[in-house]
């Protein structure tokens, strides 16, 4: 297999690249910089990728706003995304599974980030090759978005192997978000009954991708939660906030759980008060956890057309602070690309 890496084509690859980049917390948009820095060098079980495209997701601009630290970043100057699609272009030491060339998605270190840039290292092991029939921008929400939603309904039992018998009955707040979108897709694939959350003018995607039933959030239904057929819900993938226990606790089954993807001190409470009292309804916390297998199998789903990676917006490298700005205003119908050719 090394030999086999060395025996590949060879791109050239420059001394300085184009990237955007942050040098304080806070600032939004405003205070993202084009800059020109060196191109980083694969060390060992490393790829540097040459790449095509970057997503953006929300936890990109809450970083900057300095809610990770301070554990992430690591340092400023900080170049921010993590869910990259791109070419290979350097194989470092002790690297058997790719050679220059290959078409590849993949998760970079979000302590070291670097996806607004041409170039940008990643892990062997968070990296998968990219089938022809899957594009640069479908793969490149996957990462964050797409594993989240895989592993909040794996939480509530689902398996994704034929056995999901009998079907769970499952709601997904803000389905047209970014995670949301793929979670009603899974969901479904899991054999599950669906409703979802979204404003009007999303109902009808949703339920092309497959929801049994829709609720539009501003109405009093949709705020209440209650399934149309009046079905509790076995399990609740909650991609939003502002929505309180009180609200989720009587449309829950007797053992239904939450599984709230952007936990604050409040939930992290609440979790921890429902574990060690050993409620039959729960709350639970989820970060996501970065996986190769997971992001292999979600690769798949898409080449098989089993699911699709709804794209809101493109936008090229030199405008990559109005993609910034697009997420901010928290009303993207699926996920942000930033193109790195323009």
């Amino acid at each position: 297999m090394a030999a086999a890496a060395a025996d590949a084509p060879t791109t050239k690859v420059p001394e300085t690249m184009r990237a955007v980049q942050y040098d304080a917390f806070g600032g939004g948009a405003e205070g993202l910089k084009h800059v020109e820095v060196p191109v980083p060098s694969a060390k060992k079980n490393e790829l540097l990728l040459k790449l095509e495209v970057a997503s953006i997701n929300p936890v990109d601009w809450k970083i900057q706003k300095g809610m990770l630290r301070p554990f992430i970043p690591r340092k400023l100057p900080f170049i921010p995304g993590t869910d990259v699609a791109g070419v290979v272009v350097e194989v470092g030491p002790g690297v058997n599974g790719f050679q220059t060339g290959d078409q590849v998605v993949a998760e970079l270190n979000s302590f070291y980030g670097g996806g607004l840039a041409e170039y940008a290292v990643a892990s062997e092991s968070l990296t998968v090759k990219r089938p022809p029939e899957v594009s640069a921008a479908e793969s490149a929400g996957l990462p964050i978005a797409a594993a989240t939603a895989l592993q909040s309904l794996r939480a509530i039992g689902a398996k994704f192997d034929g056995t999901d018998k009998p079907p769970l009955n499952v709601l997904i707040t803000a389905a047209s978000g970014g995670v949301g979108l793929y979670a009603v897709q899974l969901a479904k694939l899991a054999g599950f009954h669906v409703t979802a959350t979204c404003g009007a003018r999303n109902v009808k995607l949703l339920k092309s991708l497959g929801a049994d039933e829709v609720l539009d959030y501003r109405t009093p239904e949709g705020a209440s939660l209650q399934s149309p057929s009046g079905k509790k819900y076995d399990g609740i993938i909650h991609c939003t906030v502002g929505v309180s226990w009180s609200t989720f606790d009587p449309v829950l089954a007797p053992t239904g759980k939450v599984i709230d993807i952007t936990p604050n001190f409040t939930t992290v409470l609440k979790s921890t008060l429902h574990k060690v009292t050993f409620a039959k309804k729960r709350l639970v916390t989820l970060l996501m956890s970065p996986n190769k297998a997971d992001l292999e199998f979600l690769v798949r789903l898409l080449k098989d057309g089993k699911m699709k990676t709804m794209i809101d917006s493109r936008f090229p490298l030199s405008e990559a602070s109005k993609a910034w700005e697009r997420s901010i205003e928290g009303h993207a119908t699926g996920k942000i690309i930033v193109e790195m050719d323009g």
